[in-house]
């Protein structure tokens, strides 16, 4: 089969596992090896494999699996703190790679790793599926053909659980994750950008922990990862943009909405309804737009569906050559937005960014 590849998984956490049971999904794509040093990990992926019927070898060392097995493509899927020095050891056997978001936890690292990227051959990939979530790229498909006229105020609500339990618990705190602003919510600043299409100037944040984790102890820490907070985000275009999070608000009916408004009126698609609305300023009427995802896809994850169709992409880019869709670059963007947020939150004063004379492309 001319579009066969062979992939292989840095990292069999709980987004390990996700892109294990969405592999099994993809044609072409087959999973021979995995990599984890926990070996209550190693275990859970064995049983997932042997479920998703996946014939799989499991390594404790990631140098140990490349030599072995040399896959075509990997996924690292480890964990945030990690990724930058697990992914140049990956690059050093030129394979294709599918990183998991954030890119890094500090700029100067994800700068680097957009250096190595220009110079490097094979497919790179940043891994911000919320892109690929069926309703938000028919909303962004819709917002993109001007629906709304130029997009003048952009509205993305996250009100969600909170992190969950993860091996170590190691997304406790700050300096493994990056901040919340980085770890959770890079997703939502690449899509701003990828929606606007433009690039942003200035970053106004509050925020705080006020809720979750207070009463949790890790050698005698307290977690000091956000909870809550809202991001104001100023474009080049003049449009703004807006990122609503809650992380104690389990109970909420959608746990994304985003809102486009412009001179001819208002689009906003939710999520898990799966809805794209569109409401008109002649009001004329409400016009709701149900999108179907596929319910494969959407039983093998918590992102609905956006990891299958994610994989589906990066497997058509490795089989045909093509170009990555999601680059090092959108990864590094998502993190400086994150980390701008953070700054302004400690220091209550907003944040100015100036990409247009950037030697990073």
């Amino acid at each position: 089969m001319a579009d066969f590849r062979r992939y292989a998984i840095v990292g069999c956490g709980m987004m390990g596992r996700e892109h294990m049971q969405n592999l099994a999904l993809v044609d072409g794509a087959k999973l021979v090896a995995i990599a984890d040093p926990d070996a209550q990990s190693i275990a859970a992926s064995t049983s997932l494999a042997q479920q998703t019927g996946q014939d799989i070898r499991c390594f404790g060392d990631t140098a140990e699996m490349l030599t072995q097995e040399k896959p075509d493509a990997v996924i690292i899927a480890s964990p945030n703190h990690t990724h930058f020095d697990v992914v140049q050891e990956v690059m050093s056997h030129e394979v294709a790679i599918l990183l998991e978001k954030p890119m890094c936890t500090m700029i100067e690292d994800a700068q680097q790793l957009v250096a190595l990227e220009q110079v490097y051959k094979p497919l790179f990939w940043v891994g911000l599926e919320y892109r690929y979530m069926p309703p938000v790229a028919r909303f962004v498909e819709r917002v993109q053909s001007h629906e709304t006229g130029a997009v003048k105020m952009l509205s993305i609500r996250e009100h969600r659980f909170p992190f969950l339990t993860k091996v170590g618990d190691w997304n406790r705190f700050s300096r493994n994750t990056g901040g919340t602003l980085v770890e959770k919510c890079c997703h939502f600043f690449d899509l701003m950008r990828h929606i606007l299409k433009d690039e942003p100037v200035r970053v106004f944040a509050s925020g705080g922990q006020d809720v979750n984790h207070l009463d949790e102890r890790y050698d005698g820490e307290t977690p000091d990862i956000l909870d809550n907070a809202y991001v104001l985000v100023d474009f080049a275009s003049g449009a703004r943009a807006i990122l609503d999070l809650c992380m104690f608000a389990e109970g909420s009916e959608q746990q994304e909405e985003i809102y486009a408004l412009g001179a001819n009126g208002k689009l906003d698609v939710k999520i898990p309804a799966a809805e794209v609305t569109w409401s008109p300023r002649d009001k004329s009427g409400v016009h709701v737009e149900q999108v179907a995802t596929p319910k494969a896809a959407l039983s093998a994850g918590d992102h609905h569906g956006a990891t299958f169709f994610q994989l589906t992409e990066f497997h058509r880019a490795l089989t045909g050559g093509l170009d990555a869709k999601v680059s090092a670059l959108d990864g590094l963007r998502s993190v400086q937005m994150g980390v701008a947020a953070h700054q302004s939150i400690e220091t209550g004063l907003p944040v100015s960014l100036d990409f247009s004379q950037s030697q990073e492309r």
